[in-house]
């Protein structure tokens, strides 16, 4: 298996260090947690690339919508 040298600040590595976390498993994870969420973008905006062709792009009043859906959905209590 390649090995890749990764660079912690040092408040992070003492943090890791402090806790016994397996940093590369750790890392490991991040890295392909990371690569999903990429695919995934990519898969949504082709989709909404196709959907625009098939049916055209959204009203004024659509994006207004859905942008208060997201506002919604995101928004963090408290």
């Amino acid at each position: 298996m390649p090995k890749v040298r990764v660079y912690l600040p040092k408040d992070l590595h003492a943090a890791v260090k402090e806790h016994g976390f397996p940093a590369s498993e750790m890392l490991q994870k991040a890295v392909r947690e990371e690569l999903r969420q990429l695919e995934l973008i990519k898969a949504g905006e082709e989709y909404l690339a196709d959907l625009i062709e098939e049916v055209g792009e959204p009203s004024p009043a659509h994006k207004a919508w859905a942008k208060n859906l997201l506002d919604r959905a995101t928004r963090r209590p408290g």
